[in-house]
């Protein structure tokens, strides 16, 4: 059935359109190409950077700005430039550091310093913060910085510290914070689906978080009246999940993420998003 207001697709990263070697598959890749040509109205909505998309859906053109660190940041995809910005006060951004970093677990600080982003790390405390720089290096991502003090920089525009500890070190932290920040912070703790016995934690402002960036990006784009049609499988997604009008869960997705969702399509690992899209797209959402 055809709609009077435009329909705009938002879909996650991991766990949704990435496979399990965090890669679009040439399945997923072709279609989408096909469909973007076509006029497909697609944009992202991901813990990731916009580093990191421009490397993982190079060669595509998006029509819509993308929304990144969870939505501290609504970005253009093709030139990286930042419209929107949603930091952490220095004050807080300071203060986060030095509890994460009294538990021992010192963060990993994504920055933007005015003129390009940063990831500054320093002191490498554990194997999982070794796989993740050793997994930014080896993508040649022009952000990583090692800098003997982390804390030297957090006085820029911080929009996420990042943890990686064993779970139970994770948590404790997550309930400090909480305690200390209670909502004036958006939390993101999970497991890692990469490296396994590894939790990571992404602490932001309040202000981002995907349903809010979403919002913020529709309404830059002029498009705050759409229809959203939001793809995830996080605990991360489910806040874009009750607010977007169709909710369209992986078959591998949280418990959380299924309750939330209307629809259910295939696993991230059986092109279950392009199998979506295609038929939803030419099956009446086309305007």
């Amino acid at each position: 059935m055809r709609t009077s207001v435009p329909t705009v697709y938002v879909t996650d990263l991991d766990g949704t359109l990435l496979g399990s070697d965090a890669r679009l598959s040439a399945r997923t890749r072709d279609g989408l190409a096909q469909l973007l040509d076509d006029g497909l109205p697609l944009t992202v909505a991901s813990a990731r950077s916009v580093v990191a998309m421009q490397l993982m859906l190079e060669g595509l053109t998006l029509p819509l700005p993308v929304v990144e660190f969870h939505g501290a940041f609504v970005s253009d995809l093709a030139t990286g430039r930042h419209l929107i910005t949603n930091a952490l006060r220095p004050e807080v951004a300071r203060e986060i550091y030095g509890m994460a970093e009294a538990a021992g677990i010192p963060p990993l600080a994504s920055t933007f310093d005015g003129t390009a982003d940063r990831l500054y790390y320093a002191e490498v405390a554990n194997e999982g913060v070794q796989a993740y720089v050793d997994d930014r290096a080896a993508d040649g991502d022009p952000r990583l910085t090692h800098v003997d003090n982390v804390s030297e920089n957090v006085s820029e525009d911080v929009v996420s510290l990042t943890v990686i500890d064993r779970p139970d070190r994770v948590g404790a932290l997550h309930e400090s914070l909480t305690e200390r920040f209670g909502d004036d912070l958006a939390m993101h703790h999970f497991s890692s689906i990469y490296w396994l016995g590894w939790d990571w934690m992404t602490i932001h402002d309040r202000r981002a978080t995907k349903d809010q960036g979403v919002a913020a990006m529709l309404e830059y784009a002029g498009l705050d009246r759409a229809e959203v049609v939001a793809l995830g499988d996080g605990d991360s997604d489910v806040p874009l999940f009750r607010a977007a009008d169709r909710a369209v869960a992986m078959a591998n997705s949280t418990e959380l993420a299924l309750e939330a969702a209307t629809e259910v399509i295939g696993a991230n690992t059986k092109d279950g998003v392009i199998e979506f899209l295609e038929s939803d797209w030419d099956g009446g959402a086309r305007g």
